[in-house]
């Protein structure tokens, strides 16, 4: 564990599992949450003998609560950051949704010209393009992303809660048992980050094009959601995705939500892992 100062001044804190002699697996999470997110696949993809590292991005979990930077940009920068202080080759990024927007922006600009990205994976993820524009005509109506910054600045512990336990899990489907543990955890991590970074953080996974990096990216991508994912439409993320790209891999999961890498994790993990030494 340590922590990377970027340029304009924020501390990036990640964790840095196993041997240094491994390939590197990279993990960005979603919002609102942080590193911890990705227990469940850290410890997997370490004992399969891999490197796992992850980091908090910035104004979430323990990294510093900066005011500025709260954009896909510098998400993108933060990562790379992180990945030139531990010298990272031959990396296998994951991103599940916002993360996956960063995994996009970092792999198109800074990673694959680097020469430093070996594979990518998007879960979940939020890219080409979330809100509704007159190029954009499938997307999801700005005023439903109005409606989180509203709930948000009300009241983020009840809103952070009602997420958690509702759509993100697919808690509030028909004949779905919650697990409060779970909800706590995601209620955990959000609310141990910035209020600013997450109210700031909805424009940037929801309005953030992202068109170009995925036609940038030519190394091998598996693309992964869930077709009951409540938070961000499969129709609109991962069947474009796989469009854009020109070397990807889709996977559709029947009737997984947005948060399937803690519910299915039994599942997913093997997909990845599979995917990775193909």
């Amino acid at each position: 564990m340590g922590f990377v100062t970027t340029d304009d001044g924020a501390e990036i804190y990640f964790k840095d599992w196993g041997s240094h002699d491994a390939q590197p697996i990279v993990f960005h999470h979603g919002w609102p949450l942080s590193s911890d997110d990705w227990d469940a696949q850290m410890l997997y993809f370490l004992a399969e003998g891999y490197r796992v590292v992850a980091s908090d991005r910035r104004g979430h979990g323990r990294s510093s609560q900066i005011g500025t930077g709260h954009d896909m940009d510098h998400y993108a920068s933060d990562v790379s950051a992180v990945v030139e202080h531990l010298d990272l080759h031959d990396a296998i990024h994951i991103g599940h949704s916002t993360g996956g927007g960063q995994v996009a922006r970092y792999v198109a600009r800074y990673g694959q010209p680097q020469g430093r990205v070996a594979k990518a994976v998007l879960v979940s993820a939020v890219p080409p393009l979330m809100v509704k524009t007159d190029a954009n005509p499938d997307g999801t109506d700005i005023s439903v992303f109005d409606g989180f910054r509203e709930a948000l600045a009300a009241n983020r512990a009840e809103f952070f809660q009602d997420v958690a336990a509702g759509p993100f899990y697919g808690f509030n489907r028909d004949g779905v048992t919650p697990s409060e543990p779970v909800i706590a955890n995601w209620w955990r991590q959000g609310m141990t980050g910035s209020a600013l970074a997450h109210y700031e953080g909805i424009k940037a996974f929801s309005e953030t094009d992202q068109t170009e990096d995925l036609r940038a990216i030519t190394v091998p991508v598996l693309v992964l959601q869930g077709d009951d994912d409540q938070v961000v439409p499969y129709r609109d993320a991962a069947l474009k995705q796989d469009e854009l790209l020109s070397d990807s891999t889709l996977k559709i999961y029947e009737g997984y939500p947005h948060g399937m890498l803690t519910t299915h994790a039994d599942v997913i993990n093997p997909d990845i892992l599979a995917f990775i030494r193909s």
